[in-house]
């Protein structure tokens, strides 16, 4: 064969293989280490991944082959569990299930999976307290298409409330005395203050129906006395996004607390949401959003001034905050607005009218999980610095658990905001519910799924591609954050049935009940737990098997 010839089918054959679509691919490597961080200037300790509190930022396209190698140099077993995403179930990260094992100290283990969605979402230990202590970061997956949402700056804001404190003695805590943290109860003054805004009577009445409960109005949060964190910095380290004047900038708020409900506002700026557990949708103009521990929203701002917006998050029992800020140069600080005053539960956060009859909310009952429904009430106001700012005590106080003291004319985010960006394309009616009671001890602080811990619960059986309603009915006080691995359920919200918003978790108010939709397409054995650390710990979870078709086990 003449030499040309060759050449030309050499180069031809070289032309085809490049031009030939190729299978993208990530590669990462994480190791699981203990670290000392600093806080404010002191040295505290720390579980790390590489080094780092939170871990680094995973980035990857929609359709790569992702691999992903994690070293546990920690003393105990660890694990990583990928937050939200479609992976088989023996890379889902949870020991126990699916085969899966743990990560003995000393060892690797490589995850691999292919990227089949994109959008805003999160990674942390699913072993122990170790997410407590440090083990999260965040993902972002772009998608393999044009993204509908163009902004000039994106910046990932993820909220945590940090503690020194070692997880298992907190849980010890909480087992010995359930308001081992409760350091807000009422006293004589606030008896004083609530004749005086409510009458004699009303108060009396409270009191009365709360002792006979042996229940506390004010325990809002199991845990407290956290630093909070905006990407591991405290607001005293001020981390900080630039912009341009003009920019559009979005921020994607994921909430990596093991305990903390968290209210955020960026004074001065109106919020765009446009993505909701990852999943894109219609776009809604807030004031601001209440986020449960593990939920993500993404938002859209555009600062037009050239001055420093603070990025202002607080825990729904107000102690304390985390800040951030938003600034045309590096260095700049935004004003601290004024201190919400926290809520007081009330008979209906416990499922009662005042009096003590049943008042449970009927399935699908729009419950206020992103955030409270704007509330009269408590009036903030921005633009005050200060270096403890002032709280804020005129105007009726909070009462009930929805109410973040929103002021009025703002807007609060609610589920029933949320509609889906792209039709969804299984809008099947159910073909039977399957009713999940939130419940348990406070006293004992036991946690349960229809009456059993996860020693004994029995798992949530579905077939292959079953479409089942999943009623959601919390019969205790306080709020449950419910995460169902490996698939997305559909908030039965009131939007058309194919629109109703996809989200992987759902959080249920307390003494409320809420549905959603699921399509058990997804074979293999899931987690589905409460994402209050502590609550699942002590029990609130137990598994979905999605059985094959082809042969009726499970994966």
């Amino acid at each position: 064969m003449p030499f040309p010839t060759i050449f030309r089918l050499l180069f031809l054959g070289v032309l085809a293989f490049a031009c030939a679509p190729q299978a993208l691919a990530a590669e990462f490597r994480l190791v699981l280490e203990p670290a000392t961080i600093d806080i404010d200037g002191a040295r505290a300790p720390a579980l790390t991944i590489n080094g780092t509190l939170p871990g680094p930022t995973l980035r990857f396209r929609e359709g790569e082959q992702v691999t992903i190698h994690v070293t546990n140099r920690l003393k105990d077993k660890s694990s990583l569990h990928w937050h939200g995403l479609l992976v088989p179930g023996e890379m889902d990260g949870v020991p126990g299930l699916n085969g899966f094992k743990g990560i003995e100290p000393g060892e690797t283990f490589t995850y691999r999976f292919t990227a089949r969605q994109s959008g805003t979402y999160w990674y942390h230990a699913h072993s122990g307290t170790q997410e407590q202590a440090g083990v999260y970061a965040p993902i972002i997956i772009d998608p393999a298409t044009p993204d509908p949402v163009r902004t000039q700056q994106d910046y990932v804001v993820l909220l945590s409330d940090y503690t020194d404190t070692d997880g298992y003695e907190i849980l010890r805590n909480l087992k010995n005395d359930h308001e081992y943290y409760n350091r807000g109860r009422r006293t004589a003054s606030t008896f004083l203050d609530d004749w005086r805004d409510n009458g004699l009577s009303e108060t009396l009445k409270d009191r009365a129906d709360w002792g006979q409960m042996r229940m506390d109005p004010t325990d809002l949060a199991d845990v407290t006395g956290y630093t909070f964190l905006v990407n591991g910095k405290s607001p005293a380290s001020n981390w900080t996004g630039t912009f341009a004047t003009g920019d559009r900038i979005r921020l994607r708020f994921i909430n990596g607390s093991a305990m903390s409900f968290m209210d955020v506002r960026i004074p001065g700026l109106k919020m765009i949401v446009v993505q909701a557990d990852g999943q894109n949708v219609e776009p809604v103009v807030v004031d601001e959003f209440r986020i449960a521990p593990a939920e993500t929203y993404d938002v859209v701002v555009t600062p037009r001034e050239d001055k420093p917006y603070t990025i202002f998050a607080e825990p729904i029992d107000r102690s304390g905050y985390a800040a951030a800020t938003l600034a045309p140069r590096e260095g700049m600080r935004g004003d601290l607005p004024e201190r919400r005053p926290r809520t007081v539960l009330t008979m209906e956060d416990m499922g009662m009218a005042h009096g003590g009859h049943e008042t449970h909310a009927a399935s699908g009952h729009e419950g206020h999980g992103g955030a409270p429904a704007a509330a009269t009430g408590h009036e903030g106001h921005a633009g005050h610095a200060a270096e403890s700012p002032k709280v804020e005590t005129t105007g009726k106080k909070p009462r009930g658990w929805a109410d973040a003291g929103t002021p009025p004319g703002a807007r609060a985010l609610k589920y029933a905001d949320l509609r889906a960006f792209t039709p969804n394309t299984d809008t099947r009616e159910p073909e039977r519910e399957i009713v999940v009671r939130l419940g348990g001890s406070m006293t004992r602080y036991i946690w349960t799924l229809n009456g059993q811990n996860a020693e004994h619960t029995a798992p949530i059986a579905l077939r292959y591609n079953e479409r089942v309603k999943l009623t959601f009915v919390n019969e205790s006080m306080m709020s449950h954050p419910m995460h169902l691995h490996g698939m997305f359920v559909q908030l039965v919200n009131g939007q058309p049935a194919d629109r109703l918003p996809k989200k992987h978790t759902v959080n249920v108010e307390p003494g409320k009940s809420y549905s959603v939709l699921l399509t058990a397409d997804e074979p293999g054995e899931w987690a589905f737990h409460c994402h209050l650390l502590y609550h699942m710990a002590s029990g609130m979870m137990t598994k979905v098997t999605v059985a094959t078709l082809a042969s009726g086990h499970h994966k």
